[in-house]
Order: structure tokens, then sequence, then C-alpha cells
């Protein structure tokens, strides 16, 4: 029988010692041999788990229309890099440039990249790109791409994949949440003496509960303010995460649209951690770029005219009007993602004012 990453994961914590969480994370998404990017990522309604894009095109068209409007906003400039990190399966991408085609010089200015770990997405992408109106090229991190023209970058749900370390208050003090190994070869949570530049947080925490701090998050956050300020441009981030520091677990697993154990079936299922946009914008702030507020995603897609939009789908396709208001409410609905999920953007010059904020 072949050796499984969790097999790999317990006989490296027994010669090892306990593994952080965001390690962890990290070797269940990108193990190269086991890891659920790397091997077996599965989107949409017949996958493990669905986005944005996927719900309805309405969301890339208003994504689309965003980038036309900063790059106006940024001058029209000749050349303007259009980025987008962890592409998915291509569909955001590929919504995006069917709206940019209402302006084709925005269309004729762009130099299309995509930044991609995944063989499997790189593969899917490059399928669904095949006929599009720009042709991607796909790096593998954002200090590869040129600062010699403004940027333009989307990332949707990028940083709830950046896992973050977790720290527990006890009567004792704190404590980091790591994973170790039980008499019986199962994973198993447990907490272990903090060794390293731990900080205590700067909000009320109660004993018992549980901080996260990822330092994925805050050097993304770093990176794009050091592409934007030398490039100039703005970074459009979207996720579900909080917009204030807090305490909470937020660790969950993904496997056909179910929640299970993280600690079940390592590389099978989709882990996930909240964005900390507090952390990702201090972050960007200190490498010296600008930032706006953090709003929900509803109110986002509102100021860029998604209703408008779902009308005009409408009265095109009437038999398709229930389907469409629910994809509507899905995406904009307090209760579903119109709040939970929140938008915010890193941009530079400071004059530069963005869409939908």
């Amino acid at each position: 029988m072949a050796e499984t990453l969790k097999d790999r994961l317990v006989r490296e914590i027994v010669l090892t010692g306990p593994m952080t969480v965001a390690d962890y994370v990290t070797r269940c998404l990108h193990d190269p041999k086991g890891g659920y990017y790397a091997t077996r990522p599965a989107l949409g309604e017949g996958g493990d788990f669905i986005t944005a894009p996927l719900i309805s095109q309405m969301f890339g068209e208003l994504i689309g229309l965003w980038a036309i409007e900063t790059w106006t906003r940024l001058g029209a400039p000749e050349r303007v890099r259009l980025v987008e990190v962890g592409p998915g399966d291509g569909t955001l991408m590929s919504d995006v440039l069917r709206a940019a085609r209402l302006v084709p010089g925005f269309l004729q200015a762009v130099d299309l990249i995509l930044i991609e770990p995944s063989a499997p997405l790189r593969a899917e992408q490059a399928r669904r790109l095949a006929d599009a109106d720009a042709h991607p090229r796909w790096l593998s991190a954002l200090h590869q791409i040129e600062t010699d023209a403004p940027v333009i970058l989307i990332a949707n749900e990028v940083l709830d994949c950046l896992p973050a370390r977790q720290f527990i208050k006890t009567e004792g003090g704190w404590a980091e949440r790591r994973i170790g190994v039980t008499d019986d070869n199962e994973l198993t949570f447990g907490l272990t003496a903090i060794a390293d530049g731990f900080e205590t947080p700067g909000f009320d925490v109660e004993p018992g509960q549980i901080i996260e701090i990822s330092e994925q998050q805050a050097a993304f956050g770093r990176d794009l303010a050091s592409l934007i300020r030398a490039a100039s441009g703005a970074a459009l981030l979207i996720d579900y995460g909080r917009s204030k520091p807090e305490a909470g677990d937020t660790l969950q697993a993904l496997r056909r649209h179910q929640k299970v154990d993280p600690l079940s079936t390592p590389g099978e299922a989709d882990l996930t951690q909240w964005a900390d946009f507090p952390l990702v914008l201090e972050a960007a702030v200190r490498g010296g770029a600008d930032v706006t507020g953090c709003v929900g995603q509803g109110a986002f897609l509102k100021a860029l005219g998604i209703e408008a939009r779902a009308q005009r789908l409408m009265q095109g396709r009437p038999e398709a009007a229930p389907v469409i208001q629910r994809q509507l409410d899905r995406l904009t609905a307090p209760d579903q993602m119109g709040e939970l999920f929140k938008a915010t953007a890193i941009f530079s010059p400071h004059s530069l004012a963005l869409p939908g904020f």
C-alpha cells in the first residue's frame, strides 16, 4: 500500500517534534507528492468548495470593470500588467477579459500574468483561457513581476490559503497549539511552550481562547506594498475574514462542500483559515503603500453596480430570473457572502481614488 501524506507527517512529527498549525496547513495544501493543490484541487459544485466567480458571471464581470476603471484613473497607460494571484480554474479571469471587451484600449495595453504554484490548476487555466483576448504567462511569485508598468492585481480567496500559527491563552500564560501524534499514530492537537518571537496581542483575550498569527499573510501584504510602490497601481483583495483584531479558531477543512476534521485526511481536503485584514493592511502601510478601508463584499459589489447588471441579465433572460436573483443574493446578502466576505485594496500613488471604496 502506497505511503500517504498522513503517514509521512506522522513519521516526521515523531522524529522532529510537534508541528505548527501553519506548517501543517502548508504541507497539506502544497506537499509535492500529496498536497491538495498539487494533486487534487476540486472546485465548483462537483468539487470540494465553490468560490464567487463560480457562483455567477456577474462577479468576474464587475471585477473586470473595476480593473478598467482603475486603469482609466491611472491615466490609461499604454502598458499595464493585469495580475491574478491564485486564479483557480481561470473562470474569474475569463469573465474579467470578457467584460474588458467594452474597452478595447485596455485589452491592447494588458500584459496578463497569473501567479499559480499548482500544476493541475495551471493546466486548467491554460485550457479555459486558450481563446481569451489576452494570453497569460505564468510566474511563481510576486517579486518576479516587472515594475516598469503599472500593476492591477486581483487576489480572490488567496489570503485564506496563507496559514496562521495558533496560540492559546491558558491560566498559566500563553502556549502554542501544535499537531502531535498519539500512541496509536493518529494526528492530534496539543500545547507546547512558546520558544520564539511571540508578541502578546493588543486586545483582550480570555483564558481558553485562541488567536491566530499569520506570517505568510503579513509577508503577502509587505510584498504587495513593495510591488505596488515600485510599479504604481492597485491590488484588490477579496476574502472571508476579520476586519478587526480578535480571538478565534478559524481553521477548517472542506471536502465535498462539507466540513471535516482538519487532521483526518491530510491532502484530501481544502484547509483554510480566515484572512486577517488588519494584519495584511498594517504590513502594507509599513511597506509604504496606501490602503483603503475594509468593506463587505455585498457593499463593494453594489457600489460597482451588481444590482443593475443583474436586472439587465434578467431582462435578457426572463426564464433565468429566479436563478440570477439567487446568485445575486448569494454574493451580496448579509446572511450569505455579503458581510463575511470583505474587500480591500492596496494602492499607490496616494492620489489614486479606487472605485468601490
